[in-house]
């Protein structure tokens, strides 16, 4: 059985290996595979993060939107682990 790696994500700066994080803009949200793949601007450099859809859940619910707002612009943080 395959075992699909995902990445992490925080909609607010980690407390724990603060090192061990990169940070982001959200560029664009998309649904891949059955999974979802958030797009992030590190400094001209696009990344493409897989999560699961209660990870992109959780993280949109804890940024600071308008009710129906789009996390796209926000500053996020993550840890790139998948092969995407």
């Amino acid at each position: 059985m395959n075992r699909v790696t995902h990445d992490r994500i925080h909609a607010r700066e980690p407390t724990h290996d603060h090192d061990r994080w990169a940070t982001g803009t959200v560029t664009t949200l998309d649904e891949r595979n059955g999974h979802c793949v958030v797009t992030v601007d590190d400094d001209g450099t696009a990344v493409d993060l897989r999560v699961t859809f209660a990870v992109r859940d959780l993280f949109v619910s804890r940024l600071d939107l308008s009710d129906g707002g789009s996390p796209v612009g926000e500053r996020v943080w993550y840890r790139k682990k998948s092969d995407l």
